[in-house]
C-alpha cells in the first residue's frame, strides 16, 4: 500500500517558521512528482509547492520567497520549509504524489491525511 503521512504542523506566531514532512512508503519519491497543498476553512485546496523528478521547483506566489520544498531521497520523505509565516497561512497542509502530473498543479493521485498549520 502507498501511503503518505505528513507531520510537523503547529501553531506559531506570526513571522515564525516550521518544517513539515511528508513520510512516503510504497512508492519511490524519487520517481514522482511531488507537491504540497493546503485548504484554509471555507476556501478551494490550493497548490503550494511542486517539485518534478527532475528537481524543477514551482512555488505559489503567496508562498515564494518564504517557502522551500525539498526531497529526502534517502529518507523517502518530502519536506517543505515554511518561513516568515502569515496568519494567511493557516490551513491543513497536504503533500501529494503524481505519475504524471500536469505541471505544476494537475493529475495529483496519491494524497496524504494532512498536518494542521495555525498561524495567529
Amino acid at each position: 500500500d502507498v501511503q503518505l503521512v505528513e507531520s510537523g504542523g503547529d501553531s506559531v506566531q506570526v513571522g515564525g517558521s516550521l518544517r513539515l514532512s511528508c513520510t512516503v512508503s510504497g512508492i519511490t519519491i524519487s520517481e514522482y512528482a511531488m507537491a504540497w497543498f493546503r485548504q484554509a476553512p471555507g476556501k478551494a485546496r490550493e497548490g503550494v509547492a511542486a517539485i518534478d523528478q527532475d528537481g524543477k521547483m514551482s512555488y505559489a506566489e503567496s508562498v515564494k520567497g518564504r517557502f522551500t520544498i525539498a526531497k529526502g531521497d534517502a529518507k523517502n520523505t518530502l519536506y517543505l520549509d515554511m518561513n516568515n509565516l502569515e496568519p494567511e497561512d493557516t490551513a491543513m497542509y497536504h503533500c501529494a504524489a503524481a505519475t504524471d502530473c500536469r505541471w505544476p498543479w494537475g493529475n495529483y493521485n496519491v494524497w496524504g491525511q494532512g498536518t494542521q498549520v495555525t498561524v495567529s
